[in-house]
């Protein structure tokens, strides 16, 4: 028999109909499938239409842009230059208390130290973000034990610096201070608290479940109020903490305590054999857990580690209520200033503060996306 009617080539394969990929493709399939498919998407379209007109208009085609009082953001009936009917933002304002907003009450002399330090932590956090970049370990040891040295004797003074007390501290800048203290001392505390919770060790299981317990229990207002009011307390007379001690302290406790069930979370997920694998290898406890397993369980929680982050950083608004202005503290602080009391100076003022919240908890969030795309190596051949 002939085998001649054998093809010995495959054909190549075609490509999709063009109808089938493509932008015009899913819209059709997402928004345009079924009537009411098309009904819903012009509704919405209409919708965001009208909202981003009156958006765009109020944030920048109305808005004052500059300005030395209120009277450049007030209508003529309010006593200002505006005409009435006049709605838009106060920009003006903004840019008057910009200086205050991120240093707080910082003297103005002294503000190239605030500005040193936050360049040297953007030098030094950079590279530790880059997979790629080289000596890890000495970027650790820089960003984590060095700078915070170096940055207290910069911000508070000493060694030949004019000493700056804490309670003159404000803005970004405590915002910033509050969030990276908190995240570098809740993640390793979180990661000892699950490994105590998971611990066999019935005293030490013990502590760290109360631990955890309570502190998740209660509100962070009443850690920050306890941390700030009440151990002062129980200390010696004569003996003071620093109210931003007392408060870093009062959030990274709370944050570890969450931190401590996300990790818990990712160690639950690894299986059986890993462990019993480690201990076939003759690896002790500590071994075990820094190179086998603890690299598995946080790869896996990246998400909730990030969004526990993400909580944090935004959770630092509450020190309000010790008397501290971070960020938003010290913008709705101005909001009292008589030279700037306009009907849009607090709306103004919070989409300002807003939007700084938004774009680095937004940086956390694509931070977060990369790594795990970076580290998504299960399926890799």
């Amino acid at each position: 028999m002939s085998n001649s009617f054998v093809r010995t080539a495959m054909l190549a394969p075609e490509p999709p109909p063009a109808g089938e990929k493509g932008a015009g493709a899913w819209i059709r399939r997402n928004l345009l499938a079924t009537p009411k498919d098309m009904v819903l998407t012009i509704v919405a379209l209409v919708f965001l239409s009208w909202a981003l007109f009156h958006a765009i208009d109020w944030l920048f085609v109305q808005a004052v842009w500059t300005g030395s009082d209120r009277t450049f953001c007030a209508t003529t009936v309010q006593g200002g230059i505006q005409p009435d009917g006049w709605n838009g933002a106060c920009w003006a304002f903004i840019n008057a208390k910009f200086d205050q907003i991120i240093y707080g009450g910082y003297p103005i002399d002294e503000r190239w130290r605030p500005t040193l330090v936050g360049i040297l932590f953007v030098l030094l956090l950079v590279p530790m973000l880059i997979p790629s970049a080289p000596r890890k370990g000495l970027n650790a040891i820089l960003l984590f034990i060095v700078l915070p040295i170096v940055s207290f004797v910069l911000l508070y003074g000493g060694f030949g610096l004019e000493v700056i007390e804490t309670p003159r501290w404000g803005g970004l800048m405590v915002t910033l201070v509050l969030s990276f203290v908190g995240i570098a001392v809740s993640f390793p505390l979180g990661i000892v608290l699950a490994l105590g919770r998971r611990s066999q060790m019935p005293v030490i299981r013990t502590v760290c479940i109360i631990f955890i317990e309570v502190v998740r229990g209660v509100p962070l207002i009443t850690v920050l109020f306890m941390a700030s009011v009440m151990l002062p307390l129980f200390l010696p007379a004569g003996w003071t903490v620093d109210k931003l001690l007392r408060a870093i302290i009062g959030v990274s406790i709370f944050a570890s305590a969450y931190m401590a069930e996300v990790i818990r979370g990712g160690l639950q997920a690894i299986p059986k054999g890993q462990f019993e694998g480690a201990d076939s290898l003759g690896l002790g406890y500590w071994q075990k857990m820094r190179l086998i397993i603890l690299p598995q369980a946080i790869k896996l929680v990246i998400p909730g580690i990030v969004n526990t982050f993400i909580g944090m950083f935004k959770d630092t608004s509450l020190v309000s209520i010790i008397s501290m202005y971070d960020l938003l503290g010290i913008v709705r602080f101005f909001f009292t200033d008589p030279n700037w009391a306009t009907a849009v100076t607090p709306l103004t003022g919070l989409i300002f503060a807003g939007f700084a919240f938004w774009l680095f908890c937004f940086g956390m969030s694509r931070y977060s996306a990369f790594i795990e795309r970076h580290l998504d190596t299960g399926h890799k051949r």
